[in-house]
């Protein structure tokens, strides 16, 4: 078990190449406690320039017809329009995304689509939705009196609400991709910088919460581990049995953390104790409790991306 956290270091300019990182942790225990401001800055909306809209209409003037249509009788007498020829190919983009909803209404009516269409479509979101994340978009942040009162911060679990950890004991396994893998205890957690910050909890039940949350950026353990930050996976095994898998993207992110800390108190256990995920950019499942091992891979374990994700939920979850 190692006694310490080793911090990546730049390599002297040698002809040996790189040198592995060193360094004790008490090197990054005296670090000072960070805080996120409570009020994250509100990024401004992309606005096109009008003129530059005025100057791309008057280059390219829409040009309508009169619609080249038949007019018939139905079977019901309701009234056909037929499109002849010559409106056909003027029917843009835009005219067939309308027809987007009628073919998936059609599609869900062969019960064979189904299933198929769904995985898609669930397939599709999970891509656009790592496409437009970006680590420099934060959450929303609240002041200190948006906070709901600890009392009031449901308790919600996958299997029991205490899955009965000895925490004096406890230490988090590492394995995967990273140069100082073995098992780390809370104390060399809670040595790296802290960091608290009020921010929105989302349960895809349909309820949402803010509160107060402290505990270390994933991303600085992740580094002090010597984690390959290029792979492409963390996943995450807890003392309940409760599985996750999240894009390295996501838990680089610096309000994603490892929280050990709610309200300012340690973890109790209904909310996952000793260590948890906390991560405002995505849904509440993919915020694993009672962490006890995580692993840093290319490759996700077959069948085993995510417990509720097995079962047919979004593997991306964000927000």
């Amino acid at each position: 078990m190692p006694d310490d956290i080793h911090e990546e270091q730049k390599p002297p300019e040698t002809d040996e190449g790189p040198q592995p990182p060193t360094g004790p942790a008490d090197r990054i225990a005296g670090r000072a406690e960070e805080r996120i401001p409570e009020e994250a800055e509100q990024h401004e909306e992309e606005r096109v320039p009008q003129a530059a809209v005025q100057s791309d209409v008057a280059a390219q003037p829409e040009q309508v017809a009169a619609p080249a249509v038949l007019h018939a009788i139905g079977p019901a007498g309701e009234e056909v329009r037929r499109v002849a020829p010559a409106e056909r190919k003027r029917m843009n983009r835009r005219e067939l995304l309308k027809l987007v909803p009628v073919l998936a209404l059609g599609a869900f009516a062969i019960p064979k689509l189904r299933e198929p269409l769904l995985n898609d479509g669930l397939h599709l979101s999970d891509w656009a939705s790592g496409k437009l994340f970006g680590r420099a978009r934060l959450a929303q942040t609240f002041r200190d009196g948006d906070v709901v009162p600890f009392e009031k911060f449901p308790y919600n679990f996958y299997d029991v609400v205490d899955p009965g950890v000895d925490l004096e004991r406890w230490t988090l396994t590492v394995e995967g991709l990273v140069k100082h893998p073995g098992e780390y205890k809370l104390s060399q957690i809670q040595a790296l910088p802290k960091v608290t910050q009020n921010t929105r909890h989302v349960c895809v039940e349909g309820w949402d919460v803010i509160g107060n949350f402290g505990g270390t950026r994933a991303s600085d353990f992740l580094r002090a581990i010597g984690a390959n930050t290029s792979a492409r996976f963390l996943e995450a095994e807890c003392a309940d049995g409760y599985y996750e898998s999240i894009d390295m993207e996501a838990m680089l992110h610096p309000q994603t953390l490892f929280c050990y800390e709610m309200y300012g108190k340690p973890l109790d256990r209904g909310h996952g104790a000793p260590l948890r995920l906390q991560m405002p950019t995505k849904i509440g499942y993919k915020q694993a409790k009672y962490l006890d091992t995580i692993r840093v891979t290319n490759v996700l374990q077959a069948d085993k991306r995510g417990y509720w994700e097995d079962q047919g939920y979004s593997w991306y979850g964000g927000l």
